[in-house]
């Protein structure tokens, strides 16, 4: 366990350097890699991800000097930074709250901005192009854990399909680019992602920042109840960010083909669950009270990992309880710049 007297970002280097060895692989040296979002919470620990694996130069365009929902501004980017490798990871996100506030923003925004990388890298010759998708593409109602297999048996849930339907229209492009083309890319769904640098602002915030700063919040203030949306019943499988970054990195090295992967942790718990573990960890003992006019979201959503450790070897390496006492540390010690970020 890392101490507590370390900061928020000294807590992110000890991760790194304790968790993953510094493999310098022939496959990235001196190769230009381009991460869009890379100024994003995933895109910060895809790039470190990178740089511990030795590759080089690594770009992270911003939104504001390339915005990807315009043609001419994505064909720029590649202009610019003649890339050898495309990691895209930008994308406009939420909540259950934000998704049903914004659908339309969602879906378009997230559509374009994908087919206009793949289609810029294919014209560009790109050697290789990483679409980092979503499990709110699955179905409903599927087995769980939810297999590749499954993503065309039904309908997403209702509250997130327009972003799901979005990002999975990419998985059909770089299919059928691959087979007219020959175009090299590859298709992941990491399950939810938590850790250090994520979203705390309650406009955008998903799941698990969003109960920690509620219990933060309500603890410094002594208050003797929370309210929490839906019934708790609902199940989620959550992924420490730095395990999703090496699992992109190690994709992007080790696998080739047009069939999607799920990048998961193996471990699922209900809502209910999760809202007593950050309780406990923020030290709020008041009462939980649940909120059964709001939705709980789809009901269960958790991967099954398999194919991710036969073709590439990925296997999540954090603890759940070790991952959010880290999440919840860098809260308390970056509270402003945590709750600042609306987009």
């Amino acid at each position: 366990m890392v101490s507590a007297t370390r900061t928020g970002s000294d807590i992110r280097g000890f991760w790194h350097d304790h968790h993953y060895s510094r493999r310098m692989s022939e496959f990235w040296a001196k190769r230009r890699v381009l991460v869009t979002g890379g100024a994003g919470f995933l895109g910060r620990s895809v790039a470190t991800a990178l740089e511990r694996h030795g590759a080089g130069p690594v770009v992270t365009p911003s939104s504001a000097e390339f915005d990807l929902r315009s043609r001419d501004a994505t064909a720029a980017m590649f202009d610019t930074h003649q890339p050898e490798l495309v990691i895209h990871l930008a994308a406009r996100v939420g909540g259950i709250g934000a998704n049903q506030a914004r659908p339309a923003d969602l879906y378009l925004e997230n559509l374009l901005m994908g087919t206009y990388v793949l289609d810029e890298a294919l014209r560009q010759e790109t050697p290789k192009t990483v679409m980092v998708g979503t499990i709110c593409s699955y179905p409903k109602i599927t087995p769980v854990p939810f297999r590749e297999e499954s993503l065309w048996q039904g309908y997403p849930e209702e509250t997130n399909a327009p972003y799901g339907i979005a990002k999975l229209a990419h998985l059909v492009q770089l299919q059928a680019n691959r087979a007219q083309y020959g175009q090299s890319a590859i298709y992941l769904m990491p399950t939810n992602l938590y850790g250090p640098g994520d979203k705390f602002h309650p406009a955008v915030s998903h799941v698990i920042p969003a109960l920690i700063k509620k219990c933060i919040d309500a603890a410094e203030a002594d208050a003797d109840h929370i309210d929490v949306w839906g019934t708790g019943s609902a199940s989620r499988e959550f992924l420490y960010v730095d395990d999703a970054a090496e699992g992109i990195v190690l994709a992007a090295e080790r696998y080739d083909d047009d069939q999607p992967v799920n990048l998961g942790a193996d471990r699922e718990c209900t809502i209910a669950e999760l809202v007593g573990m950050i309780a406990e960890l923020t030290g709020f003992a008041g009462e939980i009270r649940w909120d059964a006019s709001k939705p709980d979201g789809q009901p269960r959503r958790a991967v099954d990992p398999t194919r991710a450790k036969k073709a590439f070897g990925f296997t999540a390496a954090t603890g759940f309880d070790e991952g959010l006492v880290r999440t919840i540390e860098w809260y308390r010690n970056h509270r402003d710049e945590a709750e600042a970020r609306t987009v």
